[in-house]
Order: structure tokens, then sequence, then C-alpha cells
């Protein structure tokens, strides 16, 4: 096969010194993979296998669980540090936990991609995920419909909640008016003035493929602003 551009999303061991590998590729979204010899420690291909580096690779097996086959870096890890670190490791956790294997992703691919160039940025780092979120929701045929529930227009001065099972709006005590939602259907979700409306929307958006189990990455960052907080008393 022709060499596939790839980022590595999530590696744990397998057997002695081999890994089991999440990968996110250009052609065919999430692939599973068996990386054989990776954890030898003088293994060229351990220095490869990292995250948030871009990859080339290339894997062979007809099943949802291949074998990696070639593995080289193409450029530098992102440097990612602190709240940009768990930033890329929520993008990480998001895609693993909700892309199904195999499905071809090519949008989502370019907006991770953008993320990682993003995130040691502070000042660019909610537009980037949010516009990841909204790629992966609209992958999953999950985006949501800033319509009423019957598909009626929003009315800017009314306040509206998300439901999940229309995925639609509907009127509703301390949700998000009818403007900032048309703003949020017809711009880019990542504009900073939009950042905080759009962060709720696609959580609320997000929340019904996650089901009850949390996202690790999230705990962690509300752990951090914790640390943070305290140390500011």
């Amino acid at each position: 096969m022709i060499p596939q551009p790839a980022y590595l999303l999530h590696k744990r061991p397998y057997r002695e010194t081999s890994a089991l590998v999440e990968l996110l590729t250009l052609d065919h979204g999430r692939v599973r993979a068996v990386a054989r010899g990776v954890q030898r420690p003088r293994s060229r291909a351990r220095a490869a296998l990292q995250p948030f580096a871009p990859l080339h690779l290339t894997w062979s097996g007809e099943g949802d669980l291949k074998r990696l086959s070639l593995m080289e870096t193409q450029g530098a890890a992102a440097m990612l540090v602190g709240e940009g670190l768990l930033c890329g490791l929520y993008a990480n956790e998001l895609l693993t936990r909700l892309l199904p294997v195999e499905l071809p992703v090519r949008e989502v691919f370019v907006h991770y991609g953008a993320a990682l160039e993003a995130l040691p940025r502070p000042e660019r780092r909610a537009g980037a995920l949010r516009r990841l979120e909204q790629a992966l929701l609209e992958a999953l045929d999950a985006e949501p419909r800033f319509c009423g529930p019957d598909g009626q227009a929003l009315d800017p001065q009314t306040r509206y909640v998300f439901d999940p099972v229309s995925r639609a709006f509907h009127p509703g005590q301390g949700g998000i008016d009818g403007r900032t939602l048309k703003l949020l259907a017809s711009g880019d979700r990542g504009e900073p003035g939009l950042a905080g409306p759009a962060k709720a929307v696609n959580r609320a958006a997000l929340a019904p493929l996650l089901g009850s189990r949390p996202l690790r990455s999230r705990e962690w960052m509300r752990q951090l602003a914790a640390r943070r907080r305290a140390r500011q008393a």
C-alpha cells in the first residue's frame, strides 16, 4: 500500500515487545494495529511512534486489527506542555472513543493537524478544538440542527436548549439566545466571541455519543484549573 499520513492517538503495551496502537490516518480514518517489536529499547520505530508527531505508515491484514509494516516520522512532534498537552490528550481521547474503525474522515484529519499547530499558543486553543469537534460531529452525522424542533427558524430574542434526540433547539430557561445560535450556524465556531456558546453546543451534541463514561482528559483539565485557583488564593 501507499504510505499513509497518520498520527498516533493511543498506545499501550502488548505482549513483551509490541504495542497496540490507535491511529488517525488520512484515507482510512481510525486504524487499530499491532506494532511489533516497538517496545524494544533499541527499536528505531519506538522513537518514531510518538503522539502529536506526523507519521507515514503502512500496514497489512484484513480484520479490524492490522499489523504495522512501516513507520516513518515526517516532522517534529508538536511541543505541548501544561494546558496545551491536556488539550492534545483531549483531542486524542475524543477521536479514539468516537470514531468507528476505518471510517474515512479526511476533514477530521485536516482539523486534527491544524489543532496540533494551534495548541502551543493559548489564544488559538479553543478555536482549534471547536473546529475539530465540529468536523467530528459532521463526520458522525451528529451535528446540531440550528432550528426549532419542527424545523422552524430560531427567534433571536428567545433562549434555547439543545435536545439530543432531535438535535434541534427547544425554548428553555438558561439556554443560549437565538441570535447567538444563528451566528454559530452561519459562522466559524472558533471565532473568539463565540467561544463560550460554541463549547456549550458542541459539548451538548457530543454528550449522547460519549455516554456515561467521562473523559479522563476533562477531569485532568478540571484538576489543573483547581490547582491554579488554589495557587492564586
